[in-house]
């Protein structure tokens, strides 16, 4: 993989402009905050964002990869104003479950999603060479 970085762009805080990647592509389904059993344990962002995160790496395993092939998050967000909030912990999630991958990401505040007591979906693409 190589990072795509524009001469004269800024470099981006937590995410990256583009990623350029050749192999066997992985998509994983939007993950939520509940675990394997559909229980949701957090209630706030960060824990259901912490686990929605968790869920990706499981999947991923499957395919014996893991944060560092991820190449694309897409974040879906019911409340733009509690993601800012949390904003310096879920930065701390991020690097401790994800560790330093910044894929490319795109965060997107919805009105709500399917199931009620979700705060975050996240869609994953991966990419093993």
């Amino acid at each position: 993989m190589r990072t795509l970085q524009p001469a004269g762009w800024p470099r981006p805080k937590g995410y990256s402009n583009g990623i350029e990647a050749s192999g066997r592509t992985i998509f994983v389904a939007g993950q939520i905050g509940w675990d394997e059993t559909e229980t949701f344990h957090a209630k706030d962002f960060a824990g259901q964002f912490e686990q929605a995160l968790r869920n990706i790496l499981a999947v991923l395993a499957e395919a014996e990869a893991g944060p560092e092939h991820i190449v694309r998050l897409t974040w879906f967000i019911t409340d733009k104003q509690a993601y800012l909030a949390d904003a310096r912990r879920v930065g701390e999630i991020y690097r401790t479950v994800m560790g330093r991958n910044y894929p490319v990401m795109s965060v997107v505040e919805v009105r709500a999603l399917m199931e009620d007591e979700a705060l975050v979906e996240i869609e994953a693409t991966a990419v093993l060479p």
